[in-house]
């Protein structure tokens, strides 16, 4: 199916103005994390997370002073869910090295705190704990995850390609993260499981959209071995705009739905696969291929590289076979 017929858009010739927007927002985002931070889920920062559900509309203020009379001003208040279902998450940072049965008591005290308030009748929905030692075990896992599958990447295209395509491939893979990452700062999603698997979800996504386009990249330096790299790579992209907007358009469309209705509790998961989607499909017919035109230069293809050279001067012209004389005949003298 093809939506644009015969496409010819100069993506190479747009490299540097996406180039310099890719790090206007990643330094943006980078300023809001040194001053704002990112918030960190309970499943790295570690402490308790309280999900009560009033009888009435609660009032956030009532709640947090009553919360305050307990745990000062480490409770962190937030509307959960629907707001007809008047439910709020109570979360307490980790506070000493607590373990075994001593980290049900935050929740504990997190119920207590809420029934003296006066604020109605109260009813605990969900409760999650994560010890200290548990959120740095996840954090370190993330990461190593995270550093894991960009070796893999890079080892897979530098094998099945060449470098420089690795070297592209690695880089879109990064900007994808950090642009993630900035947003996620933006509107202060927590950092959760659910976010870290949609992020390596979003690398997977953004990969396969840049070996396709690779691997037409490559059909095409054997078969337009007489042009330049940046004709070949815009060709490519071309080729391949149609596939990439649909499959960008019905995984988005997908990621959309979910933030919609899938629930608070992948609302994170859901935020962070749009914007990986949108980022993804980006850096892929941006980023990646920037980076391979510049770490090439203008030296040649390898098809052209290889292609018979074209003669300087033009060679002579064979000479035509001379055509034979009939041999004459002997008249005899009578």
């Amino acid at each position: 199916m093809n939506i644009f017929k015969n496409p010819n858009f100069d993506f190479l010739g747009w490299r540097w103005p996406a180039m310099a927007l890719s790090w206007v927002v990643i330094l943006a985002g980078l300023g809001v994390i040194w001053t704002r931070g990112i918030p960190l889920g309970i499943e790295f920062a570690g402490g308790t997370a309280v999900i009560s559900e009033f009888d009435q509309p609660p009032s956030i203020q009532q709640v947090r002073a009553a919360l305050d009379k307990t745990f000062g001003q480490n409770a962190v208040v937030q509307t959960y869910g629907d707001p007809s279902l008047r439910q709020l998450m109570v979360r307490v940072p980790e506070v000493g090295a607590e373990s075994g049965a001593s980290l049900s008591s935050t929740a504990q005290k997190v119920e207590e705190a809420l029934r003296g308030a006066n604020l109605g009748n109260v009813k605990t929905v969900g409760t999650e704990i994560v010890g200290p030692a548990v959120g740095r075990e996840l954090t370190t896992k993330g990461i190593q995850a995270t550093v894991l599958s960009l070796i893999g990447i890079l080892a897979y295209i530098a094998f099945r390609y060449q470098f420089s395509f690795a070297v592209g491939a690695v880089v879109a893979t990064l900007h994808d993260l950090l642009v993630a990452v900035a947003f996620l700062a933006f509107f202060q999603y927590d950092l959760t499981l659910n976010v870290i698997a949609a992020i390596l979800t979003v690398t997977g996504y953004s990969t396969n959209d840049t070996i396709v386009i690779f691997d037409r990249v490559r059909e095409n330096m054997r078969s337009m071995r007489r042009d330049s790299l940046g004709t070949v790579v815009n060709t490519a992209i071309n080729q391949t705009l149609s596939r990439t907007i649909i499959t960008a358009g019905t995984a988005l469309l997908s990621a959309i739905a979910l933030f919609l209705f899938g629930g608070e509790v992948l609302r994170g998961f859901a935020f962070t696969m749009i914007v990986g989607i949108v980022t993804g499909t980006y850096s892929s017919v941006f980023v990646a291929i920037a980076i391979v035109t510049i770490w090439r230069g203008k030296t040649p293809t390898r098809a052209s590289a290889h292609a018979p050279a074209i003669a300087g001067t033009v060679e002579a012209a064979p000479q035509q076979p001379t055509r034979k004389s009939k041999p004459q005949r002997k008249v005899r003298a009578s």
